[in-house]
């Protein structure tokens, strides 16, 4: 079959590789319909390359209709189109039981120090290949695959593997007040759907702030207020203007260790990767710094007693926080991986019904065949051609 390979730092490949199969008793095999490039993959394409190996299978986003199914599985038959969520759980261990599939005991890195398994996420998360390919193997299909309608585009349904739960944990953490206010900062495909989901939930101010243009007109025509980065000399304070002199009540932080504007975590990046992957690996795992300029700056704006929830991926060990800042503010923080399937049974029937409330059918900006993903990685990647989210279509 046909897979995006990673090969190294910004080079991302479509080799041939073998088919995957049944390997456990409760495996699936799907053909794969979309494939989502989402904004983790990035961290894999630029800064997490210690982690990976040549010949790793890339992308945690896909749908497809089942091919094969393992001899234990009875919830599954061929022909079934399926989303796949982006983490690995068993659904009756504890955690699961708890709501937190991203710890599920099951399939636990323990080795790496880490939570649950995903697709096509580097060694620290079991290296399991990846959805970015025709064919996908799929581990404890018992509990993961959800089972979607036959005849909508894939549009309607595949943001259910990672986008849409992302989002909706984001603003569920986030614990906007009704007709409260919230910042969301970072426009990407998570921070986008932040928005169009915290207006659906009942908030009554929804601010984006990003610096490229064609995200911040797209947040705007959706009816979003925007901020844009590079026509401020003090975001803060034109945030607070809007917000009665305090603050929004929560701030969705989009963005994570990609951040803009902190040269020290840039350099610290860069040095790690011209590093030998062993060293750059154990440098990033003790000591890393993340740039931290989206973090400080919710930290800034929200309001006293207000909440942040994190979204954006970061990776450091050694990153500075204003303790003080967040003791004094009385800020609460909550933050982690999406718990797939613990949302499902609320977005579902915005999938399902006449409408489309989140504007998934014109979400992705490109659509493109797996043969045509470096140049997707490179745009998405270089914020070129308006790339905001794309899928592939094997």
């Amino acid at each position: 079959m046909k897979a995006v390979v990673w090969h190294g730092t910004r080079d991302v490949r479509v080799d041939t590789v073998p088919d995957p199969g049944i390997q456990d008793l409760n495996d699936i095999v799907i053909r794969v319909t979309s494939s989502g490039i989402c904004g983790s993959d990035l961290h894999l394409y630029e800064v997490l390359g210690p982690f990976m190996s040549a010949g790793d299978i890339l992308g945690h986003e896909p749908m497809g209709i089942v091919e094969e199914v393992g001899p234990a599985i009875t919830n599954l038959r061929p022909g079934d189109r399926v989303v796949i969520p982006f983490n690995i759980a068993c659904g009756h261990c504890y955690m699961c039981g708890q709501g937190l599939m991203t710890q599920c005991e099951s399939t636990q890195v323990r080795e790496e120090g880490k939570g649950a398994a995903l697709f096509g996420y580097t060694r620290l998360y079991g290296r399991v290949p990846g959805g970015q390919a025709e064919y996908l193997r799929v581990p404890q299909a018992q509990f993961g695959p959800i089972v979607v309608p036959q005849g909508p585009s894939d549009d309607r349904f595949v943001y259910l593997s990672d986008v849409l739960p992302t989002a909706w944990q984001a603003v569920e953490y986030a614990a906007v007040p009704p007709g409260g206010s919230v910042v969301v900062l970072g426009l990407g495909p998570i921070g986008d759907m932040a928005t169009r989901v915290a207006m659906h939930r009942g908030a009554g101010r929804v601010i984006g702030v990003d610096l490229v243009p064609e995200r911040l007109a797209r947040a705007r025509a959706n009816g979003v207020e925007t901020l844009d980065l590079t026509a401020h000399d003090d975001v803060a304070e034109a945030i607070r203007d809007l917000t009665d002199g305090r603050g929004p009540d929560a701030v969705i932080d989009a963005v994570g260790m990609e951040a803009h504007g902190s040269p020290a975590g840039k350099l610290a990046q860069r040095v790690a990767g011209l590093l030998p992957d062993a060293v750059a690996a154990k440098l990033i795992e003790k000591a890393g710094v993340d740039r931290l300029a989206a973090l400080h700056l919710a930290i800034d704006i929200v309001r006293r007693g207000g909440t942040i929830s994190l979204s954006g991926v970061y990776g450091g060990m050694a990153d500075p926080l204003p303790l003080m800042v967040l003791f004094d503010k009385q800020i609460q923080l909550r933050m982690g991986q999406a718990n797939v399937r613990r949302w499902v049974d609320d977005i579902m029937p915005l999938l399902t019904g006449d409408g489309d409330p989140l504007g998934v059918e014109t979400f992705a900006t490109h659509r493109v065949p797996l043969d045509d993903a470096p140049l997707a990685y490179e745009n998405f990647q270089q914020k070129k051609d308006g790339a905001v989210k794309v899928l592939l279509k094997p």
